[in-house]
């Protein structure tokens, strides 16, 4: 499992932010809802696995799952790309327009997505309301009723609070969409990834994505839980914040110190164009 220089990584970045801008609506769309979907699964096995073993750490072992298909199927997931097209923007691949029009249509995306398995998961678990006390349904909502009306008794202090989280988390998340690009090896991929989803699982940081599952699946149960609670004090500053934890921590940060300059790309130009010159067997 050869390693990646991070340079190249940067130069993956760009070219990973560049494809992302330019895919038609309809499958930012589509990737979309797959993703919101699948981060919906990966919720659902870390609450039973929890419940089961009464460990909240197995749950955050077997949770990114989700984001390793996700990564290897090539989808859309915008706390990703709140690294990767930014990127792009500031190597000059992409404009702030399209990058805007990428993370608009692949979040409509992952609410449906999100909503989609919401509504099957609970038709499945409650048998289509004969069941009213499954466990992980009242997981459900105790998550979801935590991520909103938790921070909302905090008043001003809870915004920061659900901010700072979801900058944390973000942090973690983007990184793991860039340790994917360590490596060619898809064992070495999956590992890579899986560290940084761990670390923010565990610590219950908050995902913009995961939330556009949890909590309209909670409210589906029965939190007391409103439009408004749910975008006021959980879902826009978590988006915020997932923005300026992937961009600034992951994005800017591995770009400033990993760019390539010109004069580098220029050397390396040189070199190569040397070494294809030079007459097979001559000496150096």
């Amino acid at each position: 499992m050869a390693l990646i220089s991070p340079n190249q990584i940067i130069e993956s970045m760009v070219q990973s932010g560049e494809a992302k801008a330019k895919l038609p609506i309809r499958d930012l769309l589509i990737r979309g809802v797959l993703s919101g979907a699948l981060l919906g699964f990966g919720t659902t096995l870390a609450f039973t696995a929890e419940i089961q073993t009464g460990m909240g750490i197995v749950g955050a072992i077997l949770f990114p799952t989700a984001f390793v298909i996700i990564i290897l199927l090539g989808l859309e997931l915008v706390t990703g790309s709140f690294a990767l097209l930014p990127v792009a923007v500031l190597g000059k691949k992409v404009t702030i327009s399209q990058m805007m029009k990428n993370w608009l249509w692949v979040i409509a995306g992952h609410i449906l997505g999100g909503i989609l398995y919401a509504i099957l998961y609970i038709i499945a678990i409650t048998q289509l309301g004969h069941v009213n006390n499954h466990p992980v349904a009242a997981k459900i909502v105790a998550v979801a009723e935590a991520k909103t009306l938790g921070y909302k008794n905090l008043g001003t202090d809870g915004l920061i609070v659900v901010f700072v989280k979801a900058v944390l988390c973000n942090w973690m998340v983007t990184l793991g969409a860039v340790m994917a690009m360590t490596t060619k090896s898809v064992g070495g991929k999956i590992a890579a990834m899986w560290l940084p989803i761990l670390i923010f699982f565990a610590q219950g940081f908050e995902h913009a994505v995961v939330n556009m599952f949890v909590i309209p699946a909670g409210m589906m149960l029965g939190a007391q839980i409103t439009l408004a609670d749910w975008w006021l004090w959980n879902q826009l500053p978590v988006l915020a914040g997932n923005l300026v934890g992937g961009f600034l921590f992951t994005g800017l940060s591995l770009y400033l110190t990993h760019r390539k300059t010109d004069t580098q790309k220029i050397i390396e130009i040189r070199k190569s164009t040397s070494t294809a010159a030079r007459p097979q067997g001559a000496k150096i």
